[in-house]
């Protein structure tokens, strides 16, 4: 039942197959030789729950002792984020996530399919009702074949036979890095205790095969290098956009960014991929980026896009203005944003080293540079401003504002969709080394605290800050709370912060129903209850902040950031914030003002809140 062939790359290379399978004890199940096959490939991490589908998986695990961790989420959705994460923050080459039969199956999904659309690299193992009973019926029988035919499309299959342990396992591997997506095994119960075929038969209808990664082409041939170059050298105003796949190569962004004299725009996986402190970098682009972002592309006369596949056709430069060069690992994604004259299919590392080279010495104009500094500077500082007004009760952007005052070097920054998104993005001055990350192309909020534990568990020395609206909270974030207080005394260091920035307000679909639809916000579908959070971690034995008052924002963030253990701020914020973005349309104003005097119930804090935010977004001071 598997999906198209992963070709022959490793193919007569010496596996270690048979060595790793001659390591299982006398009386290995099929669960035994998954887990010892997937720890070939670099598998010792599995996210899930469990159930009595996968009861076979998880007394593997147990036998496996300490050379593999299961963690226990509280939801098979957060096991597929988790999963997800973990390749992001850089725990491991593939994430793996564990889930029952039926229901359990059923719930992984979402956070599968925020690995398949961030092209991560993930192996889902499902249980399934025992083979002796498919087609009668049975309890929490489902169609897994047909329910993960998309989510699993280059790879799916189940496992019906011991002796096909070996193949699949690699398979499903192997598909998942070459083409950074996510694979699915599906594991009915019977099969998983039958007895381990470590070795298959030398015989006809019977595979042997290697647990080694294949190789990918990594640099562009030199002809198309020299023409890409050919086409940045000639630009007097170059911008670059760059995306998660340009995480990595942060010497190489910077040093053809000086070369080419280019200013710098980056979509929201890609952030620490650049140091946001740089006057050329002009941070996040798009609905919730910069307004320095949006004029880099409005002006520019070259760009470089390396690693992006940011889909929002309107920030890009308008077409015929710019000549353009994309950089990708994926040929497939090539051309699709803007029209490009030369596309180069490579890893970003290793293919802006090459046409470096081929750039030669001439540095780029300074002009250009010199202009997009005066813009970033001048938004920084009316950002700031922004920050600092006052709001009722509490402004937003001022615990934002302050935290990237006190960012720890080694901080790993997990964020949710909504709001908080957005302060993220035009507040946070991330910088390598380090790491943050979100649900950056399926959006989906309730990803930002699975996220936040997975990059626990793939760095536990190192600080995290979970950035969470009262949505996403109550979405999943309570639950994992409860992952959070069940492990957190096993990382070396305990520091673990979670911002909710509590509203009581679905805002950020408030403002997309009052900017597209022109109706106010319906409190029937965007109120939210107001909950103690920073009391409900206090319950856990965690810590918890209260703040009600700007008052109690100085000090705060050294406070939660030094403490002895995992902290909750529940941050009583203004629903009335204005998230403008870089280029509001004048239909987008028209039906916001519509809907706001059609009797919105934030009538009164958006009139008081919009002069301020505007003038800030759109006239930004001088510097």
């Amino acid at each position: 039942m598997g999906a198209a062939d992963d070709g022959a790359a490793g193919a007569g290379q010496p596996s270690d197959g048979a060595a790793g399978a001659g390591r299982l004890p006398d009386g290995a199940t099929v669960a035994d030789h998954i887990v010892a096959r997937l720890a070939q490939w670099g598998v010792h991490r599995y996210f899930g729950y469990p159930g009595d589908g996968i009861n076979g998986m998880t007394s593997a695990l147990q036998r496996a002792g300490d050379r593999v961790e299961f963690v226990q989420v509280r939801h098979e959705e957060t096991a597929g984020f988790a999963a997800s994460a973990h390749v992001k923050y850089g725990g491991g080459p593939l994430g793996c996530a564990l889930a029952t039969s039926g229901p359990g199956a059923i719930h992984l999904l979402n956070g599968l399919y925020d690995a398949k659309l961030d092209h991560q690299p993930v192996v889902a193992l499902v249980g399934n009702t025992a083979l002796t009973a498919e087609g009668g019926g049975y309890y929490q029988e489902v169609d897994l074949l047909a329910l993960y035919k998309d989510v699993a499309a280059d790879f799916l299959a189940q496992l019906d036979h011991p002796s096909q342990v070996r193949h699949l396992v690699d398979r499903a591997c192997r598909t998942a890095l070459a083409r950074r997506t996510v694979t699915a095994l599906v594991l009915p119960l019977d099969v998983q205790d039958e007895p381990a075929v470590p070795d298959p038969p030398h015989a006809h209808g019977y595979y042997h095969t290697s647990a080694v990664p294949s190789s990918a082409s990594t640099v562009p041939p030199a002809a198309d290098l020299r023409r890409a170059a050919e086409v940045l050298r000639g630009g007097e105003k170059v911008a670059m956009l760059v995306g998660q796949g340009a995480l990595g190569a942060e010497e190489e962004v910077r040093a053809i960014a000086d070369r080419l004299g280019a200013g710098v725009a980056v979509a929201l996986l890609g952030y620490a991929a650049v140091d946001h402190r740089e006057p050329w970098v002009t941070g996040a682009i798009g609905l919730l980026g910069t307004r320095p972002s949006w004029q880099l592309m409005k002006e520019c006369d070259r760009l470089l896009i390396v690693g992006s596949n940011m889909p929002y056709s309107e920030f890009y430069p308008p077409q015929g203005q710019a000549r353009a060069v994309q950089i990708d690992v994926d040929g497939t994604r090539m051309g699709l944003r803007y029209p490009t004259e030369v596309n180069l299919t490579g890893d970003a590392g290793p293919t802006l080293r090459a046409l470096l080279d081929q750039l030669g010495d001439q540095p780029g104009p300074t002009r250009w540079r010199e202009t997009i500094a005066r813009s970033t500077s001048a938004w920084r500082a009316a950002q700031r401003d922004l920050a600092g007004q006052a709001a009722d009760p509490v402004n937003p952007q001022l615990l934002f504002s302050t935290l990237n005052d006190v960012l720890p070097d080694d901080v790993m920054l997990a964020v949710d969709c909504g709001t908080a998104t957005a302060w993220y993005a035009r507040h946070l001055q991330v910088r390598p080394p380090m790491l943050a990350s979100l649900s950056g192309t399926l959006l989906s909020m309730g990803g930002g605290m699975p996220y936040a534990i997975s990059a626990k568990f793939a760095h536990p020395d190192r600080p995290v800050v979970a950035l969470l609206g009262d949505g996403a909270m109550q979405m999943n974030g309570v639950n994992e709370l409860i992952t959070v207080a069940k492990y957190w005394r096993r990382w070396s260091d305990p520091r673990f912060v979670v911002l909710v920035l509590n509203n009581r307000d679905l805002a950020f679909v408030s403002w997309e129903q009052r900017s597209t639809e022109g109706t106010p916000k319906y409190p029937a579908s965007q109120d939210l209850p107001d909950v103690a959070y920073h009391r409900w971690a206090e319950v856990l034995g965690l810590h918890g902040e209260l703040v009600d008052s700007p008052d109690q924002v100085a000090g705060l963030w050294h406070r939660v950031l030094t403490a002895d253990r995992p902290v909750v701020i529940n941050a009583m914020v203004d629903p009335a914030e204005l998230m403008l973005p870089p280029h509001f349309t004048l239909d987008q104003a028209r039906k916001t003002a519509r809907a706001v005097l059609s009797g919105d119930a934030d009538r009164a804090g958006i009139i008081r809140r919009g002069i301020p935010s505007t003038l800030a977004t759109y006239r930004p001071r001088r510097t």
